[in-house]
Formats: C-alpha cells, sequence, structure tokens
C-alpha cells in the first residue's frame, strides 16, 4: 500500500478568536471565553499560522492519519462552540403521573416520575458558567454551553437518570429524551 508523504488539516479561525499552544496544551479564546485541550502524541503535532492551526504529520501510518483527522475536528468544534455554544434539547414524557423537574445547584431532580416516591437525581458535573441547563414549560428542558463534549454529558446523564428498568419499555416510555442536537 502505497505511503502519504504527509497530512495536513487547517482549521480556520473567525475573526475574534484568538488561539494559544502552550507545550501540548491548545487554548481558543473569545470575548472572555476560552476552551482548552491537551493534543499529545509523539507524531501529529498542531501548529499555529497566520489566523489558522494546522493538525500535521510526515509520513503517518493509518492510525496517525486517524489521529490528526479527530484533532482536526475537535478543534473545528471548539471555534464553533465559541462563535455559536451547542445546544441540546430534551422532552419530558409521562402518560400518568406527571413528572416535576427541577435544577438544584449541580443536581437535576426529576420527582414522581411513574408514581416513584424516591425523586431520581442527575449529576450536572460542570459549573453554570460551562453548562446551562434551564426548564421551559414545565416539560422541555434545554442544555447549552460552548464544549461540545460537555453539553453533551450532561444531557446523556439527565436522559440516563430516567432509565426504566424490571419494566416492558414498549409499554412504560416516561422518561426524558434527547429530541434535538442543534448547534
Amino acid at each position: 500500500m502505497v505511503r502519504v508523504a504527509q497530512v495536513s488539516h487547517d482549521i480556520e479561525l473567525p475573526d475574534g478568536v484568538s488561539a494559544s499552544i502552550d507545550g501540548d496544551k491548545v487554548t481558543l479564546s473569545k470575548d472572555g471565553d476560552s476552551l482548552s485541550r491537551t493534543f499529545a502524541h509523539n507524531r501529529v503535532s498542531v501548529k499555529q499560522s497566520d489566523g489558522a492551526l494546522q493538525v500535521f504529520c510526515s509520513l503517518p501510518r493509518r492510525s496517525e492519519k486517524a489521529i490528526a483527522g479527530t484533532w482536526a475536528a475537535h478543534l473545528r468544534n471548539m471555534t464553533k462552540g465559541l462563535e455559536e455554544g451547542f445546544e441540546y434539547r430534551l422532552k419530558a414524557v409521562f402518560s400518568h403521573f406527571p413528572m416535576s423537574l427541577k435544577v438544584e445547584g449541580n443536581k437535576f431532580t426529576i420527582t414522581n416520575m411513574l408514581g416513584e416516591k424516591v425523586p431520581r437525581v442527575a449529576a450536572l458535573p460542570w459549573t453554570p458558567a460551562d453548562v446551562q441547563v434551564k426548564i421551559e414549560n414545565k416539560s422541555d428542558v434545554v442544555v447549552s454551553g460552548a464544549d461540545r463534549e460537555k453539553v453533551g454529558q450532561t444531557a446523556a446523564n439527565i436522559e440516563r437518570a430516567c432509565k426504566v428498568k424490571k419494566r416492558d419499555p414498549r409499554v412504560f416510555q416516561d422518561g426524558i429524551y434527547i429530541i434535538s442536537k442543534g448547534a
């Protein structure tokens, strides 16, 4: 199989977004918001060049090509997060017992799901500055923030807290479900 001489992904930085590279740590910032991530590999590197970032590897193997593409996608997500932000929408669904949802500090509480006496709790591991969780219309939950992974993990924690166990999932469809992963 023919080996490619080099792999290079260029990520353009929009106006107002600045990048700084300190060893393996890349920090993107805009208007006081900043996202940092460590990119460490002995053959793949991230370089800064006039208004852009470049993920570079010479004489890559298949795994190194994959790592370069993944890093480029992470950097694109970081720039998009600083520019627009990410937003996941969830919907609380119930048939008989009305659920009540509440955000208290770093906990998301679901009360009266399937008539249960003990409330279910989902952990919100990040501060409200990183990930905002809002409840709209008593049954809609909006999770938003600049870091795609933190927003997605928070939405998954809320969805997972409502998992119905020891019942037929075709009949007992109560829970909180992700309905959109818009940007």
